[in-house]
This record gives C-alpha cells, structure tokens and sequence, in this order.
C-alpha cells in the first residue's frame, strides 16, 4: 500500500530512567485514516531513548507504507528541538539513534517533526502505556 503523506504521531516511556520502556506510534494518512500502529515493550533504557525509538519504529513503518511526505509529531520537546537541530545531541546514548533518524529522514520526499501537546498524544501515548502494562502482568 502506498501513501503520498503519513502522519507520525510517537510516544515512548520508560518507568523508572533508565527502567522497563515501550514505545507507541499512530500512523495516519493525509485524511486521517488509521495506517498502522506500534505498540511494544523495548527492553530497559531511558526515556528519551524511548522517545527515539518510537520515532525510529514510526520511520520505519511509514518507509515500509511507501509514503513519500511525513510529518512526525511527537510530545517530547527534547527529541524534537534535537532533530530539528535547535538542541545538540549530547548524551552518547542518544547520538547513534539521532544518526538513524536523519538518515531515515532521507528516505522520503520530505520528512519534518514537531512538537505537539501531550493531549494531542493521547493514542499513542496509550500504546506505549499498555506495552509497559503488558510487561508487569
């Protein structure tokens, strides 16, 4: 299935930082249909490398859709501030996954991100959470 846009909304969590993390990604087309969604636990890493990863799985999916525009939204000002190169990436853990996120950029046509309300999150922020719910049960 190919899609001219897709729209990247992405959420990752870990509980304690570093602890258990998951991430949660929504796919959507330009209309707002649903596409795809990611909900997975990670393993145990920080938080903001949770947030990369969900961006990173989201890429992925959107390159595996064949969309040509994306537009990642995501409710982490840090990730977004650092992809968008407002923020350096500092902190070693992070800077091999800020490398796979600009060159997943380069797979499409165009490729931005920013930041949203973490209201405006809601779905994926759901399934990110019920990854790590599915981790205690």
């Amino acid at each position: 299935m190919k899609t001219e846009k897709a729209v990247l909304y992405t959420d990752g969590a870990s509980r304690g930082n570093p602890g258990p993390a998951a991430i949660g990604a929504v796919i959507k087309d330009g209309q707002g249909r649903v596409l795809a969604c990611i909900s997975k636990r990670i393993g145990r890493t920080t938080n903001n490398q949770a947030e990369y990863r969900a961006v990173i799985a989201a890429l992925e999916e959107a390159v595996r859709l064949g969309a040509a525009r994306v537009e990642i939204k995501s409710d982490s000002e840090l990730v977004v501030e650092q992809i968008n190169g407002r923020y350096r990436v500092k902190h070693p853990g992070l800077k091999p996954l800020y490398r796979q996120v600009k060159e997943l950029q380069s797979s499409f046509q165009s490729c931005t991100i920013a930041s949203i309300p973490r209201r405006q999150n809601r779905e994926a922020d759901g399934l990110c959470n019920a990854a790590l719910d599915a981790a205690v049960d």
